[in-house]
């Protein structure tokens, strides 16, 4: 009853919050606050009290004054209904709740504090530079980690509209692929509703299938294969392209295709040893400086 009874009042006394609120924080047109020597309290519940320090960040320049007042009254009353359910919940919670419940709220407070601080001094200490060195020394010492799940393949195409003039000339052009040759195809590149001239990179089987629709899984292996050119139509257009390279289903994965994963695993171990290191050192220097012990147990 006491709940409903207080929310019904913060509806009830709406306008009058309104009106006070708009005298309260909009102070000029330039400026939305002034921020005076002491708070101003804006509302309060029981013993819990809510500032304008507290609302006015939230408050943007680019709102009305009416935006604003509704932005605030809204913010008022679910700050208000939290905090009389804080309340009707401290009241009707047994003492064992209560204590378990603050209990984890420390955790959570001391787990967010030490977790932002941390990363704090990862960021600053770490070096985040993984060298080709550093990446080959780790691929070669856990190749049969990096097995592939599937298949992928290192690929050039172009994709032509149909009637094309110079169909034949640049599937010469494509297979051979010599300087001349990608000079020229980059100079008639505009003409290509899709290309890529770029077959050191290696490519997953389902990217390839979105981009030439005439291979599918079921047909894979018959165009998808080393040293492979192929021309295929569809109703859209003229598909031409080499497979340079092809990998399939458990082989090693090129060192090139999991460079990105070798490093974010090599970054991950750089960063946990040195929170490793700096917990040590903590707790060397606070035993060094008395500021830690532990004491025994005697019975």
């Amino acid at each position: 009853m006491f709940f409903k009874k207080s929310m019904f009042l913060i509806r009830k006394f709406y306008p009058i919050v309104t009106i006070g609120l708009i005298s309260i924080v909009f102070v000029s047109c330039d400026g939305l606050f002034k921020k005076d020597e002491e708070k101003k309290v804006i509302a309060r519940v029981g013993e819990s009290f809510l500032y304008q320090d507290d609302l006015a960040p939230l408050l943007t320049e680019n709102m009305t004054k009416g935006d604003s007042a509704s932005f605030a009254i809204n913010y008022i009353n679910n700050w208000a209904s939290k905090q009389l359910l804080l309340s009707k919940a401290k009241i009707n919670l047994s003492e064992e709740k209560l204590a378990e419940y603050n209990a984890l709220v420390d955790d959570y407070r001391t787990e967010l504090y030490t977790r932002v601080y941390k990363e704090a001094l990862v960021e600053q200490a770490t070096d985040s530079v993984i060298t080709d060195e550093q990446l080959i020394t780790f691929y070669d010492n856990a190749k049969e980690n990096f097995k592939l799940k599937e298949r992928i393949a290192r690929i050039r195409f172009v994709a032509l509209p149909k009637g094309f003039l110079d169909q034949d000339e640049v599937g010469k052009r494509l297979k051979r692929f010599k300087k001349d040759d990608i000079r020229y195809l980059d100079s008639i590149g505009v003409q290509f509703t899709k290309l890529n001239f770029n077959d050191s990179i290696w490519v997953r089987y389902n990217r390839i299938f979105e981009e030439i629709p005439p291979i599918t899984a079921d047909n894979a292996s018959k165009y998808l294969k080393n040293s492979q050119f192929f021309e295929l139509e569809d109703s859209i257009g003229v598909y031409l392209g080499k497979i340079e390279e092809t990998k399939d289903v458990n082989d090693i994965a090129p060192l090139s295709f999991i460079k990105p994963t070798i490093e974010q695993v090599l970054l991950s171990r750089r960063k946990m040893d040195y929170l490793r290191k700096l917990e040590t050192e903590l707790l060397d220097e606070a035993i060094k400086d008395n500021e830690f012990e532990v004491f025994e147990n005697k019975k």
